[in-house]
């Protein structure tokens, strides 16, 4: 890897995070510019629930996964090395699958039973972080007969980890043009013991549609994602929560939940994953994140949306007008605003004021 090629990339990789960018037009760039770096045969990049770690959505280079079904599998409910969730946690959040199995493909069931398969041998995973929150993914795969990922690699991803989670990051809060589904009822999607859509809503099908997939050909990743979480769940091998929020192509964002279907005997095998229009409550945590406001400036906010002046403000969070005021500017910055009151209609709404300031469960909530 030369130095000047992989310092043009962080420098491309910079500016494409401040261009307003989409995340899935940012995805591509991120493509282009990684290949200036890191030599690949193929290359996945995609965003995640930052409440959930579930990939809620993906762009893929030369990459043809024989079923997505199997991928999510082999992500979500089997055991493995270098899962995304599990390098998120880590100090460094870029994992080798060489050498996470010292070289023996048989410790890895994806290196032995799934790569091959799709003609890849050597894969580099990077999860991509902010606020201690994975926000997204990118993995690089290396074919058959190719030399394996080096350690200078790794450390390259892991010094743009910054700007891939911010261009990922802003890329959510990018609006879609196309037309949203004029059904505001909720889809539902069954999946069979096997995986396969038995049945589903008619609502159901527009909203795949606007997540880019078709329901009876070719589902979005997340569809697929969220399902295998619920079987995981079901089946007592993982803690992952099956649900997830994300943006649709006409700009709505949706909500996404599975769940094991039962009968009077139990657990069936199949499972339901709904998709429904989010609400604010669901959004508004996620929305606070992506422009990465900081807990004492969600404070600052939560004392605007009340309505308080500067005043009132410093005085119920013991600081200085001139230190409100200074907060105030940040996050105008941040936001892309210039006044209090388009602040409060860009992102709140003040109905939720008094859930915003609470801590972030789990499922994407303002914690009661």
């Amino acid at each position: 890897m030369k130095t000047y090629h992989a310092e043009s990339a962080r420098a491309g990789l910079e500016a494409a995070a401040d261009a307003g960018l989409s995340w899935e037009e940012f995805c591509y760039a991120a493509i282009e510019l990684l290949e200036r770096a890191i030599p690949f045969d193929s290359i996945c990049v995609g965003t995640a629930d930052p409440a959930t770690n579930l990939l809620s959505g993906r762009v893929m280079l030369n990459l043809q996964h024989s079923d997505e079904h199997t991928f999510v599998e082999y992500e979500y409910e089997i055991a493995d090395f270098n899962h995304f969730a599990d390098l998120a946690r880590r100090d460094v959040a870029v994992g080798i699958l060489d050498d996470a199995t010292e070289g023996n493909t048989l410790h890895s069931p994806r290196q032995r039973d799934y790569l091959p398969s799709v003609g890849i041998e050597h894969e580099l995973r990077s999860a991509m972080r902010s606020g201690g929150r994975m926000w997204g993914v990118c993995s690089l795969y290396r074919s058959a007969g190719r030399v394996g990922f080096s350690p200078a690699e790794s450390q390259f991803m892991h010094r743009i980890e910054t700007s891939m989670t911010l261009g990922l990051r802003r890329g959510l809060l990018v609006s879609g043009t196309e037309q949203a589904t004029s059904d505001p009822s909720a889809g539902v999607v069954i999946f069979d013991d096997r995986n396969q859509v038995v049945s589903a809503t008619g609502t159901a099908e527009q909203r795949i549609a606007d997540l880019g997939g078709d329901l009876w050909q070719r589902l979005p990743s997340s569809v697929t994602t969220v399902a295998a979480a619920a079987r995981a769940v079901a089946a007592g091998s993982t803690t992952y929560v099956p649900s997830l929020r994300m943006r649709a192509r006409s700009g709505e964002w949706l909500s996404l939940h599975g769940t094991p279907i039962r009968d009077r005997d139990g657990l069936t095998g199949q499972i339901a994953v709904t998709i429904e229009s989010a609400g604010a409550a669901k959004v508004i945590p996620l929305i606070v994140a992506a422009y990465g406001l900081t807990d004492r400036e969600q404070d600052v906010v939560q004392q605007v949306l009340l309505g308080d002046s500067t005043n009132q403000i410093a005085a119920a969070l013991h600081l200085s007008p001139y230190t409100v005021q200074d907060y105030l500017k940040v996050i105008f910055d941040k936001v892309g605003v210039s006044s209090r009151r388009e602040l409060t209609s860009k992102i709140f709404f003040s109905q939720y004021a008094g859930r915003f300031g609470r801590s972030l469960g789990t499922d994407g909530f303002f914690a009661e």
